[in-house]
């Protein structure tokens, strides 16, 4: 089903010249600016902090095949940089998008690539410090670790992050690229640094794009060629910069010397350092230590700020705002680094790992000053737990045998630093063959009240059983003769309707998997809990997909909100034009939430949903319906208002609510005075729920503005006093 497009992101390339922009430095193509405040926030918005960077177009081509227009295939790219990020914004226009082709092969569909050269080396060939990221529209945030084959070095780019969104014209790019493993830390202002970015159009679909762009490059064998790469200049900034030790490192002594790049036009500067976060960003009198003209600060020593020693196990944090000739400051970012704890810690497997191997062997990151180590295994928590008098050993790695499949095991370590032991905290791992994806996750709160509960089948398995009920220790015990025994099903049957649950209570669920040719099985499985909500769900949009019919498993969101897709007289839209239909940057909670197009250029506009339960609104005693909601502050002013069954109308009594740009929760007593029940609702029984714009009864042409819904619930009256 194709919708009017929506436009999530605009931003209009005006042409006024093409090529590449000269940057101040003469042996530069462009420079990259340090915003003095706020760096950009990586979501597919165009910040205003963008406005400081100058405006690249991508024009060279270096295909066989040349774009039909601007529109067919475009763009530009901006970039800035602070301490720990180098970001990149490309913008494209491109009127056909497709993403159809297998992800090893991302640059065959429309698609960006991003050229990065630490050295500036300028070789004929990639080396280590030499990166390439390409990132095609419509990535899927699974994809992500999947894409780090793209990057020269697979292990490189470890924490950065990327939005892509569609747009009016084609798609944005938006991506922060992280400073400590492109260079190893931050960069000195003034260097210069390789870069490059391509644009990849295909037309089409299939296997082939038909063009591409590039910004520097002059031939298309630029991907792999630094030397056609552009010179980039990193613009030096009035923030201090290049932290030393850097931003989130470990400091393996109770001492250490601070030190950074000083801002260009700092004669001191006032120094931040906390073991809170708060006290340090808010510039508390308690974190300030002081102003001074040096550049690096010792912490740790007597005369100095923690003079009897750094703590083991902590965290510290620290900011530098550069003082000025004139008196004025200018604020620097927080940095951290942590002194690790005396115990053992980076469980390998991680704590609470899925499918790990029966041979694996344990490891950990020796505790502080530890000298020796002593492991405790087993698959009773409390027993592992309460070990003690194990034999010490010289190695942070544990060989436990060959263990059972689909099994729970915990381990601990305990270090000794020769003067003392430190008992470490238990962890654990299961083993492959369990089943996994428990949904609701482990310790879910406020879940509906009739969940079908669902999970993923270990890989060995054929038939599973379920155990479900209100008790933890009688669902951990049962059996196929208890009570909590719910019944079997085979593979492809992972789902359990649970029926409707009480409120505000807890429950325990366990499946357990078999394979009737394998000895070890059944598999026993873990215990999970969820929590029912002490309210009724309306809708919290999470359960829509991305999925077309005729895929019975389709739920789109606009088809379980009936908009006014091809009605005349209908203004509103609801769901992206292009997936993901729900929005999943902009929500209240969870993730999900519902975006909502007006136009009431046609008099009103109004979005239904048809309710299967909650259609008794007397359930519980429950007596206000909740609704979060969030505008945008140039939306026209038009009046919100619900409608319960079709007739009955609430309007939101403030008319300007759809320019409220932050989450705001609009509270409708049910039974208010004017409100449904007055008005005829038999609350028992609400057939449909509607969210629209307008005036219902008497439509008035008006304005168009963009909208998000969450969260509508139904609630019981607050506990007396």
């Amino acid at each position: 089903m194709c919708k009017k497009l929506i436009c999530l992101v605009s931003f209009v390339l005006v042409l006024a010249f093409a090529g590449i922009t000269s940057a101040v430095n003469p042996d530069a193509d462009i420079d990259i600016p340090s915003p003095e405040g706020d760096s950009p926030v990586i979501d597919g918005i165009i910040d205003d902090v963008w406005s400081l960077a100058s405006t690249q177009y991508i024009t060279i081509l270096v295909s066989d095949s040349a774009p039909s227009s601007d529109a067919d295939c475009s763009g530009s790219w901006r970039t800035l940089w602070d301490g720990d990020y180098l970001y990149v914004l490309v913008d494209v226009n491109d009127e056909a998008l497709y993403n159809d082709t297998a992800l090893a092969n991302s640059w065959q569909d429309d698609s960006v690539e991003v050229y990065f050269d630490g050295n500036n080396s300028k070789g004929d060939s990639t080396d280590e410090d030499d990166y390439q990221f390409c990132v095609r529209w419509s990535t899927e945030a699974s994809e992500v670790e999947q894409l780090r084959e793209y990057f020269h070095s697979p292990d490189s780019l470890v924490g950065m992050k990327y939005a892509v969104v569609t747009t009016d014209d084609g798609y944005l790019f938006e991506i922060g690229l992280p400073w400590s493993t492109l260079i190893g830390g931050p960069p000195e202002g003034g260097q210069l640094i390789g870069m490059d970015v391509f644009i990849n159009d295909d037309d089409n679909g299939g296997d082939s794009r038909e063009t591409q762009l590039a910004w520097h490059a002059p031939e298309g064998i630029g991907w792999n060629t630094p030397s056609m790469w552009g010179t980039a200049w990193i613009v030096p900034g009035r923030k201090a910069s290049g932290p030393k030790p850097t931003n989130g490192a470990i400091v393996e002594d109770t001492w250490a010397n601070l030190g950074w790049t000083p801002g260009v036009t700092a004669v001191s500067h006032d120094v931040y350092i906390s073991e809170n976060y708060d006290a340090v960003n808010d510039g508390a009198p308690e974190a300030f230590v002081g102003n001074q003209v040096a550049n690096f600060i010792v912490v740790g020593f007597p005369g100095f700020p923690y003079p009897d020693g750094l703590v083991p196990g902590t965290s510290y944090y620290w900011r530098i705002a550069e003082v000025e000739e004139d008196g004025t400051t200018i604020r620097g970012g927080v940095w951290s680094f942590t002194v690790p704890p005396k115990t053992a810690y980076e469980p390998n497997p991680a704590d609470g790992a899925q499918s790990i191997a029966t041979d694996v062997e344990l490891s950990w990151t020796p505790g502080f000053g530890a000298k020796l180590h002593t492991v405790y295994f087993g698959d009773n928590f409390d027993d592992v737990d309460n070990a003690a008098g194990g034999l010490p050993q010289g190695v942070a790695t544990y060989t436990p045998g060959t263990l059972k499949m689909a099994k729970t095991y915990y381990w601990r370590v305990d270090e000794f630093d020769a003067v003392e032991t430190y008992k470490g905290s238990v962890w654990s791992f299961t083993t492959e063959g369990a089943v996994g994806s428990p949904d609701p996750a482990n310790g879910a709160v406020d879940v509906e009240h009739t969940p079908i509960l669902t999970w993923t089948p270990g890989v060995y398995a054929d038939s599973h059983q379920v155990f479900f009920g209100a008790d933890e220790d009688a669902v951990k015990n049962a059996d196929t003769s208890s009570p909590e025994y719910k019944g079997s099903g085979n593979l492809g049957a992972e789902s359990y309707e649970t029926g409707k649950l009480l409120w505000n209570t807890t429950y325990y669920w366990r499946i357990d998997e078999a394979n009737n040719v394998n000895p070890d099985s059944p598999w026993t499985g873990n215990i999970w809990s969820f929590t029912t909500a002490n309210f009724l769900v309306v809708d919290d949009f999470e359960s829509y997909n991305d999925i077309d019919p005729p895929d019975p498993e389709s739920n789109r969101i606009f088809e379980a909100w009936s908009d006014g897709y091809e009605i005349p007289t209908n203004g509103a839209l609801v769901g992206n034009e292009l997936p993901p239909y729900a929005e999943q940057r902009i929500v209240h909670s969870g993730i999900q939430s519902m975006p909502y197009f007006y136009d009431n250029s046609v008099g009103n506009s109004e979005a239904t949903h048809t309710l299967t339960y909650p259609r008794d609104w007397t359930e519980n005693g429950v007596s206000t319906l909740s609704i979060w909601f969030r505008g945008v502050s140039d939306n026209a002013a038009e009046s919100m208002y619900v409608a319960l069954n079709g007739s009955a109308v609430v309007s939101h009594d403030n008319p300007t609510a759809a320019q409220m740009d932050t989450w705001t929760e609009w509270v409708l007593p049910l039974s208010a005075p004017g409100g449904f029940a007055d008005q005829g609702v038999n609350l028992a029984n609400v057939n449909t729920i509607g969210l629209g714009f307008g005036n219902r009864n008497n439509p008035v042409a008006g304005g168009s503005g963009t909208m998000y819904f969450d969260d509508i619930r139904l609630y019981p009256p607050p506990p007396g006093p």
